[in-house]
């Protein structure tokens, strides 16, 4: 059976922003597709892990048995891009307090480490996406902290020096939030990124 031609990227969507993710994703190309059962995670190329408040999700995860799926599409090579609380699902190791996570990426994540909603805010920092560096928007959300990076993870951008952005292998997390912005740079990277997993290079 040869695949279809349209890329097709899911986006988790049991809460936070999927719906800006998946109008992102759309204007990069790909078919964006709204999931909220494990097995249409067979349908997609990679997914999109939004943000929201990790402790609910991990709650509406337990409740439809979200947690082999989601290992089982990391195990078929398909890319998986957690931003905010989908970062904190997807490390190694979360702090503050310590919770499950998949550990699919070989960071320590902070949860809330910069304080409550009134201390969310909006700043710029340098990413590298391609050959050279950039400047990007970046929100800030009740955001998570990178900690501590393991040997086997590439650090894609930073915001005063702290990592806000990484990726080791297939997996790529941002602290920050994409969807908030105009810029589709960020997600044009992971639709990049599972073009290539697709076509197998």
């Amino acid at each position: 059976m040869t695949k279809s031609a349209v890329v097709r990227i899911g986006v988790l969507a049991l809460q936070g922003d999927f719906a800006l993710h998946a109008r992102a994703l759309e204007k990069c190309g790909v078919k964006a597709v709204e999931v909220r059962k494990p097995v249409e995670l067979d349908q997609v190329d990679g997914l999109v892990m939004p943000g929201g408040e990790s402790t609910t999700l991990l709650k509406l995860m337990d409740a439809w048995d979200f947690v082999p799926a989601l290992e089982k599409l990391h195990g078929a090579g398909k890319p998986i891009f957690g931003t905010c609380a989908g970062l904190i699902l997807l490390a190694r190791e979360v702090e503050s307090p310590t919770q499950f996570s998949l550990g699919l990426i070989d960071v320590t994540v902070e949860r809330n480490a910069y304080g409550r909603q009134r201390e969310s805010f909006e700043a710029s920092g340098t990413a590298k996406l391609g050959p050279d560096p950039i400047q990007l928007d970046m929100v800030f959300i009740r955001a998570p902290r990178i900690r501590r990076v393991g040997p086997g993870v590439q650090v894609l951008a930073e915001h005063r020096g702290e990592p806000v952005m990484a990726r080791q292998d297939r997996v790529l997390v941002a602290t920050f939030h994409p969807e908030l912005t105009d810029s589709t740079k960020v997600h044009r990277y992971f639709c990049d990124l599972v073009e290539r997993c697709r076509a197998g290079a």
